[in-house]
């Protein structure tokens, strides 16, 4: 498994103690809502019968992109809002970034121009997915902001989403066309498709280049398995690819169709836990999926989730659904983001 460990983020945050981030959106108390629909024994073995869904925060526009840092805190993107924010135990919510993606004059309110998926990266440092800016950034420890990648053969990005290590160190990437006005149809968009990018030894790559909304992106915990979400109404599906000794992917196959579901919301953000389970944000909650690919389940907040990942002991999943912030407690332990 992965060398680096949390330590990496706990001297990040260490390196940001000093400075003091405005306040932000509201906080409420510790309440717990939502329902949980289980569809399969083996969903108990994951999410015990005592099991909540609590609400942590709210007042936000468009959550994505939770981030957990081991002294006790959470970085969240708010997409449409373009702001990075940080929640903390305590229930203060302060703005780490602003503006978080970028900043676009003829943009209307409720575009997609804010931050969205982030990951931890070497030395403490975190990698940021922006749609106005179009590119990834690194944010240091003393929240200096740098370009870290933003084309791919001379042609700008079109707006990275999610992104995950490999252990080997290679960077994996999806480019949706979201932060885009018009989407594929903007006259800015340089790339022809919305690819599935990896970057590794100072090399980018596209893998995937055939998919209409690449999102949501994961590995198995053997890691011979990539997870793709595609959040596309008329073609719902999470992806299963086979990868390849060269850190390539062959043996594209849809993992789970979701086109008939009615309920809002589309495949997403998604965390796996050691046992190889998926937890996909979908329609209607995050889905739970064993490594076989059946529906053990769905944890249903109140609104609908666009990403999770896990915190506190590595057994709690934090959401982020629209305007609130969530959290369950589950029995298996999730596979750590950071190398």
């Amino acid at each position: 498994m992965n060398k680096r460990t949390y330590v990496l983020v706990t001297l990040f945050l260490t390196g940001c103690a000093s400075k003091s981030p405005e306040p932000a959106a509201s906080t409420v108390a510790d309440t717990r809502v939502g329902t949980i629909a289980r569809l399969d024994a083996a969903l108990d073995e994951l999410v015990p019968a005592s099991a909540k869904i609590e609400k942590l925060a709210d007042g936000f526009q468009f959550t994505e992109g939770p981030l957990w840092f081991p002294a006790g805190y959470l970085w969240f993107s708010d997409v449409t809002g373009n702001v990075v924010r940080q929640w903390s135990p305590d229930g203060k919510v302060i703005e780490i970034l602003r503006p978080g993606g970028g900043e676009n004059k003829d943009a209307p309110p409720g575009s997609f121009i804010g931050p969205n998926g982030m990951i931890a990266d070497t030395d403490g440092a975190v990698l940021l997915c922006q749609h106005s800016n179009r590119q990834i950034v690194r944010i240091s420890r003393d929240r200096r902001v740098s370009v870290f990648l933003d084309r791919f053969e001379g042609k700008r990005f079109n707006s990275p989403n999610d992104l995950v290590y490999k252990s080997d160190g290679a960077l994996y990437f999806t480019d949706p066309p979201y932060g885009l006005l018009k989407q594929d149809d903007d006259p800015h968009k340089e790339l022809k498709f919305n690819g599935v990018f990896r970057y590794a030894n100072g090399k980018l790559q596209v893998i995937i280049k055939d998919l209409t909304r690449p999102n949501g992106i994961a590995f198995s915990p053997d890691e011979k398995t990539l997870y793709i979400a595609n959040s596309d109404e008329k073609h719902k599906v999470w992806m299963a690819y086979d990868v390849k000794p060269d850190g390539g992917v062959a043996h594209g196959r849809v993992f789970y169709d979701a086109t008939a579901e009615k309920e809002d919301g589309l495949p997403d953000g998604m965390k796996v836990d050691m046992k190889g389970n998926l937890y996909c944000s979908g329609p209607g909650g995050v889905w739970v999926f064993s490594p076989a690919g059946q529906q053990l389940g769905t944890i249903k907040p109140p609104e609908t989730p666009a990403n999770c990942n896990w915190g506190d002991d590595g057994k709690s999943l934090y959401i982020t659904a629209r305007t609130g912030l969530y959290r369950i407690k589950l029995t298996e332990q999730g596979m750590k983001a950071l190398y």
